[in-house]
């Protein structure tokens, strides 16, 4: 038997009393109104209708404006432990979901806004209005007109179960637990989604010159705006079966399907224009402007969408809606008038990159692949936050009716990879361009006193001067393992590189024991999940950085190593290169095959003829 079962046989052991919530309100009254211009900085804080939004029970902690008390009349206030109801939505779920449990301390309340007092567990409160049935009973009393509106008096009709004190916190306690865990899962789709949105900002900026910046126009096909038909004539509606999109049905998303519908009258004798499935639309009007969906169903569109059909013999639509989702921020900078509108001479003159329509499809299939991460509900963090909610919502009703069952389940935690920019981008691109320093560390060997070293001696430590070349110091064993253990040391195959003297020559590393003169001959610390060193090595022979000669000596610095850039393409074909450029590599450096061997043969051969031609001894050649 559960902790509740024992409460609720100990407490209420013939059943829990359903009440109106104006049976157990102390007090319920409504709030101050407060216009748009009365919103301040500083000052008294308040809160008004669209400032509360939950849709668990979560209480609302914090006051997000601020007004003069001095110029409200009639000023109400809220406090902590109260229930607070917004009266007014843009729907009738709006308004059902509005209600939260207060955690501060005293606030001014808006107008549309309702004020419940109590002697309840207010955490328990707020749950239990967050209940289907309860939000189902705050929706009926609402009164029809532009915006939906409910009253006090419909409020205090709700009915919710009201358990003894020690049963409601129990309630709270196991609920608790269960919206700790979903805000967990909801933290870490957000983060996701901010990942999704860093790369996808990244993979649509170019830095590229050859790719070039048009203004959307240009691939645009054709564009238009939709209307509304007479809202007074029926027949335009009444029984309706074509699809009628309005801006709360673009929302960076794919539209599939609608709730508005209209007749084939309002087609056949209004403005009303039909627009092609894979159309982008971009909403213009009010505070949905500049957001954009994909249209994949025939349909219409009322005035406040701008349409536009794309000319996919220069741009993929779905590419297209991805530059447009990526240059939000940009249009609603650009909204203008006093309701915040767009129009179309400001969507289509938005600046957009157009690459090659295969780096447009390799673009869409990647970000296709983050959208689904992060907003497909059949995979991914945001199925398993539907299932939470979902079975938090049948743990919170059975624990209201005081039936509960069922079990939990966890994920296990995903951890970004860091690399994973760069691997997009060789995928989309072929090749990323980067620093030499984002791939690992200059480093150098600890610095070795004169007195260490000797003629002769167990470790070869190579100085500039003999870098590449036969040593002509040693450092003792001893020394040697104390300081590779202790200091930087390069690994096998890190390509050292010269620092001073013959600036930028190198030497791959053997792996053999060897010391090396600290600053004057470096390596990256590469681990090679990026750049292979053989890669790196040949890359290095294009003398990359830049080389300091403000000094007595140039000098190669750390800073100029680890600023400059390299192409880098996939690890497949890094290693298609470096054979490639190996292949040359012996042919014409290697002693005994190759250009040099033929080289040295006809050297000899020459010397003999040469010899024989300037002997004059009357020999025959």
């Amino acid at each position: 038997m559960s902790k509740l079962d024992e409460l609720i046989q100990e407490f209420c052991p013939n059943g829990v009393e359903y009440k109106t919530l104006g049976d157990i309100a102390t007090d319920i009254y409504r709030g101050s109104g407060i216009k748009r211009d009365q919103i301040k900085e500083v000052g008294i804080p308040c809160v008004r209708y669209g400032e509360i939004y939950t849709t668990y029970g979560v209480w609302f902690d914090k006051c997000v404006s601020h007004t003069d008390e001095g110029i409200i009349s009639n000023p109400k206030y809220f406090e902590y432990g109260d229930i607070l109801f917004a009266i007014t939505g843009e729907s009738v779920e709006d308004i059902a979901k509005s209600c939260a449990y207060v955690g501060h301390e005293r606030c001014l309340a808006g107008g549309d806004t309702v004020v419940l007092k109590h002697k309840q567990n207010s955490k328990y409160l707020s749950y239990a209005l967050s209940t289907t049935e309860a939000r189902q009973q705050k929706s009926k009393g609402k009164v029809k007109s532009k915006v939906e509106h409910s009253s006090i008096p419909a409020i205090k009709e709700i009915t919710v179960p009201v358990p003894p004190l020690e049963v409601q916190s129990e309630i709270v306690r196991v609920l608790d637990n269960f919206t700790e865990l979903t805000a967990e899962l909801t933290a870490e789709l957000m983060a996701r989604k901010k990942q999704y949105e860093y790369y996808r900002d990244k993979l649509l900026t170019f830095d590229d010159a050859d790719i070039p910046i048009v203004q959307l126009r240009t691939v645009v096909k054709k564009s238009c705006s939709g209307s509304t038909p007479s809202k007074g004539n029926v027949y335009y509606y009444d029984n309706g079966t074509i699809p009628w999109i309005r801006t709360q049905d673009v929302r960076f998303n794919e539209i599939t399907e609608v709730d508005s519908f209209i007749t084939e009258k309002a087609v056949a004798e209004t403005a009303v224009k039909w627009i092609s499935e894979n159309c982008v639309i971009v909403a213009i009007s009010g505070a949905t402007a500049g957001r954009c969906a994909i249209n994949k169903i025939k349909a219409t569109t009322n005035q406040h969408c701008l349409n536009l059909e794309i000319d996919e013999t220069k741009a993929l639509y779905r590419y297209i809606y991805y530059c447009i989702y990526n240059k939000y921020d940009e249009l609603i900078s650009r909204k203008q008038g006093a309701r915040g509108d767009l129009n179309s001479s400001l969507v289509l003159s938005l600046e957009i990159p157009v690459p090659s329509l295969d780096v447009q499809k390799r673009l869409v299939y990647v970000l296709d692949n983050f959208d689904a991460i992060c907003s497909d509900l059949k995979i991914g963090l945001p199925a398993e936050i539907e299932a939470r909610q979902k079975q938090y919502e049948f743990y919170r009703d059975a624990l209201l009716t005081y039936a509960a069952t069922g079990k939990t389940f966890l994920t296990d935690r995903q951890t970004d990879d860091l690399n994973g920019l760069i691997v997009l981008c060789q995928y989309v691109f072929g090749f990323v361009v980067i620093e030499l320093g984002y791939i690992g560390k200059v480093s150098i060997c600890k610095h070795i006193m004169k007195a260490e070293t000797s003629s002769t001696g167990d470790v070869p430590f190579f100085k500039i001067g003999t870098f590449g070349k036969e040593p002509d110091a040693y450092i003792s064993k001893e020394k040697f393992e104390e300081y590779k253990a202790a200091y930087s040391f390069p690994n096998k195959g890190d390509i050292l590189i010269s620092a001073a003297g013959t600036i930028g020559r190198t030497v791959v590393f053997d792996g053999e024991s060897a010391y090396y003169q600290d600053s004057n001959i470096v390596w990256i610390a590469n681990d090679e999940s990026i750049v292979l060193n053989r890669y790196l090595y040949y890359c290095y022979q294009l003398h990359p950085w830049n080389i300091s000669t403000g000094g007595t000596i140039a000098r190669l610095y750390n800073d100029n190593i680890s600023k400059a850039k390299i192409s880098v393409p996939s690890i497949e074909e890094q290693k298609h290169i470096i054979s490639i450029l190996d292949r040359f590599d012996a042919l014409c450096n290697d002693i005994s095959s190759g250009l040099p061997a033929e080289i040295k043969a006809r050297t000899k051969q020459y010397e003999y003829y040469r010899d024989k031609l300037l002997s004059f001894r009357g020999e025959n050649i």
